[in-house]
């Protein structure tokens, strides 16, 4: 075993240091982001290079159904080969054995990438940015809610009960009293993470009741992602500990705040080793507004990825501070597209329309090649918005079904993310549309059943 264990980064050495490793975990992200894979134990993960998993995981929907998966091979569901990247090599803490857990690449029998694979749509993109001798940086922020058990979907989510022994309050943003009432939950997410190698880079209260904001630092796309994803985990299991939940929905709570992923992003030249979007005197060069500009021009084609269910769409509301518009503005938080304040090396473009709920992989994935198309096109941006841009919210898809047939009719970013993913990931999310449709809610029964 000494051999796999050799390849591990220094936080999963350390955890199973002097102890006797029970359990890996090999994991992939489905198109959800929904952690699939197998356990195994530690002795016969070390003896094996791969394993199988049925390419029918990315035909899956949310609620367990199946999808018809382009091609025709829905049937035969060949399968894909899972090799383990020992770099993403993480702890396991809330187990009661000594766990690790890896994120595998998933390829095909060719030994070709998998195009439905969300981590493989993801380094597609990085790719092109490196074909052009360009790295793209970014730095998601988390936002979610520590909430009530809610054992029974029929009944509301409610805020949890805090330290006080009352149900935490909402207009609490960045107040520090506020988030010692769910403490204990926020200590054992700072103890997960150390043991898991992951860096926060700050935690505060968000305008919700029990909303809680958490930011990463900036990095590499992909091993953000791989953040992400773990994080997402992790949070929900420090929930548990303490008999809450952690959710990351769009909008939970009814009258409450929706949870976003906002991603930070910039672009390094490779060989000049400097950020694209200043010059050398500290200004903003072409690049940066050539970025913004795709961004405004393709945003709206990749919603379906940033806003991917129905309750995706309850987010995008006015006056919820969602800004539901592609204007861009400096340090104005009413923008769809912020650039916050920072020196030149740090210059980047804040996507403020992604919300929680969206796959990290694929969220991150959208706003980068909407970045990349307008650095290809080098168009322009429209003016830079200067006052309050939340009443411009009309260049937006609203519902699910309206973002599906933006991003079908997109050439650009269905070449650039792959024809097979684009085709797969339409048709899971048709699907859970139409089961969405087939439920019956109690606004229906209250205002038309015997109104009507």
């Amino acid at each position: 075993m000494s051999d796999w264990t050799d390849k591990l980064p220094e936080a999963a050495r350390d955890y199973i240091a002097g102890r006797r490793l029970d359990e890996v975990e090999c994991l992939v992200s489905d198109l959800a982001g929904v952690a699939k894979g197998k356990a195994m134990p530690a002795s016969k993960f070390a003896k094996q290079t791969h394993f199988f998993l049925p390419n029918s995981i990315f035909a899956q929907t949310i609620t367990g159904d199946y999808a018809e998966m382009p091609g025709g091979d829905d049937f035969t569901e060949p399968d894909m080969i899972l090799t383990p990247d020992f770099t993403t090599a993480s702890a396991v803490p809330w187990t009661a054995d000594i766990t690790l857990q890896v994120i595998h690449d998933v390829n095909d029998q060719q030994g070709n990438p998998v195009p439905m694979a969300p981590r493989n749509v993801l380094r597609r993109v990085v790719d092109l940015y490196a074909a052009q001798g360009w790295k793209p940086i970014v730095a998601p922020e988390m936002e979610f809610y520590i909430v009530a058990r809610n054992i029974d979907p029929n009944q509301p989510i409610i805020p949890p009960i805090g330290r006080s022994g009352r149900r935490v309050m909402a207009n609490q943003a960045y107040s520090m009293s506020a988030v010692d009432e769910y403490g204990k939950v926020i200590d054992d997410i700072y103890d997960f993470a150390e043991a898991q190698g992951l860096e926060i880079d700050g935690i505060v209260q968000e305008g919700g009741a029990g909303q809680v904001e958490l930011n990463l630092g900036h990095g590499d796309p992909v091993v953000l992602a791989d953040e992400v994803f773990y994080f997402k985990r992790l949070i929900r299991e420090a929930a548990l500990r303490h008999d809450a939940f952690a959710t990351f929905m769009a909008k939970p709570i009814e009258g409450e705040p929706g949870s976003a992923m906002h991603i930070h992003a910039s672009v390094t030249d490779i060989k000049a080793g400097r950020n694209i979007f200043s010059t050398a005197k500290g200004g903003e060069t072409d690049a940066f507004l050539h970025f913004i500009a795709g961004m405004q021009n393709y945003l709206p084609a990749v919603v379906a990825l940033m806003a991917p269910y129905v309750n995706s769409y309850r987010r995008y509301v006015p006056d919820f501070a969602a800004p539901i518009n592609l204007e861009w503005g400096r340090d104005n938080r009413t923008t769809g597209l912020r650039v916050p304040i920072s020196d030149p090396a740090a210059r980047r473009l804040e996507n403020r329309l992604p919300g929680m709920d969206c796959n990290p992989y694929l969220g991150i994935a959208a706003t980068l090649v909407c970045g990349y198309l307008g650095l290809m096109e080098k168009k322009m941006p429209r003016p830079e918005s200067t006052g309050n841009a939340y009443i411009n919210a009309d260049e937006l898809p609203t519902t699910l079904g309206d973002a599906l047939d933006i991003l079908a009719d997109c050439k650009p970013v269905q070449e650039a993310l792959t024809p097979e993913f684009c085709g797969m990931y339409e048709a899971v999310k048709r699907n859970e549309y139409k089961e969405f449709l087939q439920v019956i809610s109690p606004w229906e029964r209250e205002h038309l059943l015997l109104n009507v």
